[in-house]
Protein backbone atom coordinates (compact mmCIF):
# COMPACT_ATOMS: atom_id res chain seq x y z
CA UNK A 1 0.00 0.00 0.00
CA UNK A 2 1.26 3.60 -1.00
CA UNK A 3 1.98 5.70 1.97
CA UNK A 4 0.87 9.47 2.48
CA UNK A 5 4.73 10.31 2.57
CA UNK A 6 5.03 8.41 -0.76
CA UNK A 7 1.98 10.29 -1.96
CA UNK A 8 3.01 13.20 -1.21
CA UNK A 9 6.39 12.94 -2.56
CA UNK A 10 4.66 12.25 -5.81
CA UNK A 11 2.71 14.95 -6.04
CA UNK A 12 6.05 17.26 -4.83
CA UNK A 13 8.37 16.13 -7.71
CA UNK A 14 5.20 16.52 -10.44
CA UNK A 15 5.04 19.84 -9.13
CA UNK A 16 8.56 20.33 -9.43
CA UNK A 17 8.45 18.95 -12.84
CA UNK A 18 5.45 21.11 -14.11
CA UNK A 19 7.11 24.30 -12.42
CA UNK A 20 10.62 23.20 -14.94
CA UNK A 21 8.11 22.83 -17.29
CA UNK A 22 6.63 26.33 -17.20
CA UNK A 23 9.84 27.64 -17.07
CA UNK A 24 10.96 26.46 -19.97
CA UNK A 25 7.85 26.86 -22.23
CA UNK A 26 8.24 30.73 -21.10
CA UNK A 27 12.02 31.23 -22.12
CA UNK A 28 11.26 29.64 -25.82
CA UNK A 29 8.30 31.69 -26.51
CA UNK A 30 10.73 34.36 -25.23
CA UNK A 31 13.33 33.50 -27.24
CA UNK A 32 10.50 33.23 -30.46
CA UNK A 33 9.39 36.67 -29.66
CA UNK A 34 12.88 38.15 -29.51
CA UNK A 35 13.61 36.18 -33.29
CA UNK A 36 10.12 38.02 -34.13
CA UNK A 37 11.52 41.75 -33.11
CA UNK A 38 14.98 41.27 -34.17
CA UNK A 39 13.48 40.70 -37.94
CA UNK A 40 11.67 43.54 -37.66
CA UNK A 41 14.35 45.70 -36.21
CA UNK A 42 16.45 44.63 -38.87
CA UNK A 43 18.95 43.23 -36.59
CA UNK A 44 22.16 40.72 -37.97
CA UNK A 45 22.00 38.55 -34.94
CA UNK A 46 18.88 37.34 -33.96
CA UNK A 47 19.68 34.65 -31.32
CA UNK A 48 21.91 37.40 -29.84
CA UNK A 49 18.98 39.84 -29.27
CA UNK A 50 16.53 36.98 -28.36
CA UNK A 51 18.98 36.49 -25.41
CA UNK A 52 18.30 39.71 -24.46
CA UNK A 53 14.54 39.18 -24.88
CA UNK A 54 15.07 35.98 -22.62
CA UNK A 55 17.06 37.88 -19.82
CA UNK A 56 15.02 40.72 -19.66
CA UNK A 57 12.36 38.45 -18.17
CA UNK A 58 14.07 37.89 -14.96
CA UNK A 59 13.93 41.69 -13.72
CA UNK A 60 10.22 40.46 -12.56
CA UNK A 61 7.36 38.83 -12.28
CA UNK A 62 5.04 38.44 -15.51
CA UNK A 63 5.17 39.74 -19.24
CA UNK A 64 6.01 43.12 -18.54
CA UNK A 65 9.39 43.42 -18.46
CA UNK A 66 9.75 41.35 -21.49
CA UNK A 67 7.31 43.33 -23.21
CA UNK A 68 8.75 46.72 -22.05
CA UNK A 69 12.07 45.36 -22.90
CA UNK A 70 10.84 45.18 -26.76
CA UNK A 71 8.68 48.25 -26.99
CA UNK A 72 11.33 50.17 -25.85
CA UNK A 73 13.47 48.57 -28.69
CA UNK A 74 10.94 48.96 -31.15
CA UNK A 75 10.11 52.72 -30.25
CA UNK A 76 14.20 53.11 -30.31
CA UNK A 77 14.46 51.44 -33.85
CA UNK A 78 11.39 53.35 -35.18
CA UNK A 79 9.23 49.82 -35.50
CA UNK A 80 5.63 50.95 -35.46
CA UNK A 81 4.20 47.89 -33.00
CA UNK A 82 3.08 49.22 -29.58
CA UNK A 83 2.49 46.91 -26.53
CA UNK A 84 -0.76 45.37 -27.51
CA UNK A 85 0.86 43.62 -31.13
CA UNK A 86 3.56 42.44 -28.58
CA UNK A 87 1.40 41.13 -26.50
CA UNK A 88 -0.75 39.37 -29.10
CA UNK A 89 2.88 38.16 -30.56
CA UNK A 90 3.38 36.50 -27.09
CA UNK A 91 -0.52 34.56 -27.31
CA UNK A 92 0.56 33.73 -30.36
CA UNK A 93 3.66 32.02 -29.62
CA UNK A 94 2.54 30.59 -26.19
CA UNK A 95 1.44 27.49 -28.25
CA UNK A 96 4.81 26.92 -30.46
CA UNK A 97 6.79 27.28 -27.36
CA UNK A 98 4.58 24.32 -25.90
CA UNK A 99 4.75 22.36 -28.56
CA UNK A 100 8.34 22.56 -29.14
CA UNK A 101 9.47 22.01 -25.56
CA UNK A 102 7.30 18.81 -25.33
CA UNK A 103 8.79 18.03 -29.03
CA UNK A 104 12.38 17.93 -27.18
Amino acid sequence: MVSMSDREKAFENKYAHDQEKKFRVIARRNKLLGIWAAGLLGKTDADAYAKEVVAADFEEAGDEDVIRKVAGDFKAGGVAAGDAEIRAKLSELLPVAMEQIEAS
